[in-house]
């Protein structure tokens, strides 16, 4: 197979994954609490990430990065999974899957704008429409479409879904200083982030229940929101001739989740969440294809000036 072709089965196997976990997060928690879920999640996915760097012959790059940046990776194990998780599933456990999924998809938009204070990036006027376009999506999501009554149905859901995009784009910006293998640094994080996610359970909720049906969920959420959709994604955009024509694959991920959350879940989705959904997507395509249209316009320009 043609790595461009590759790169398209790696990158679909991936968005088609992630477009079920916001249906299992909603399944999962309804046998365990966000604390529970989020530790059984993680074993999961540390054994996942420690069998394929046993099978790529890595592990022994787990001492040679901790040792290296000790700091850093005490860090991102605090942001993702401790912290970034806890918030997520607790914003999924006070809202409908359909309105945390699409809040969550904000982070995309708020990137930038934290990148350019934080990494001393350039915030482009795209950005900021972007993220005017998204957050009026937003609005009328949280809303229900009372965009006059400024009612909240769940503003404690609402304003922990909005941290959860803080936290990941925090983790990701953080990211952007490893120079190490990234399934590394994953597992590495996971590793350290586990104790303080075991020491909070215990201190504050109850082990999780071992049933085969919570297990099962909750081992689902860790290899396929964790674990295995990372690396496949990882494997999309090294074996890419393209970068840009996979990334924009992850527009499909939100519109299929809707469709997961309706069909399995049975939730009734909102004529609100369609639009605010939309009004999102517009938003993240805004930011992400209008600078490559300007770049090609450039180049165009500059053969046709020769």
């Amino acid at each position: 197979m043609k790595a461009s072709n590759l790169a398209y089965v790696y990158g679909m196997a991936a968005v088609f994954l992630w477009s079920t976990v916001a249906t299992a997060f909603k399944i999962a928690l309804g046998f365990y609490s966000p604390l529970q879920l989020v530790f059984v999640a993680v074993l999961t996915s540390i054994v996942t990430l420690g069998a394929i760097l046993t099978w790529q012959k890595k592990l022994p790059l787990l001492k040679v990065q901790l040792l290296r940046r000790p700091t850093f990776y005490l860090v991102t194990g605090l942001i993702n999974p401790f912290l970034y998780y806890v918030v997520l599933f607790k914003a999924y456990s006070l809202l409908p899957a359909q309105q945390a999924l699409s809040l969550n998809y904000t982070w995309a938009v708020l990137l930038p704008l934290l990148a350019a204070p934080l990494l001393k990036q350039h915030l482009r006027k795209s950005d900021m429409i972007a993220a005017l376009i998204a957050y009026s999506g937003v609005f009328i999501i949280a809303t229900g479409g009372d965009v006059s009554g400024f009612r909240f149905d769940s503003p404690l859901g609402i304003g922990l879904a909005l941290t959860s995009t803080l936290l990941w784009c925090l983790y990701w910006i953080v990211n952007t200083k490893d120079q190490g293998d990234p399934v590394v640094s994953l597992l590495l994080s996971f590793l350290i982030g586990l104790p303080f996610i075991t020491i909070t359970l215990l201190l504050t909720d109850a082990l999780p229940s071992f049933s085969i049906k919570a297990v099962m969920a909750g081992m689902y959420v860790g290899l396929f929101e964790m674990g295995i959709t990372f690396v496949l994604w990882l494997m999309a955009l090294k074996t890419a001739t393209r970068t840009a024509n996979i990334s924009t694959l992850v527009f499909l991920s939100p519109v299929m989740s809707i469709g997961f959350i309706a069909w399995i879940l049975q939730e009734t989705i909102a004529t609100a969440t369609y639009i605010g959904l939309g009004f999102i997507l517009a938003g993240m395509m805004l930011q992400q294809l209008f600078p490559r249209y300007l770049e090609r316009k450039t180049k165009l320009n500059t053969k046709l000036a020769e």
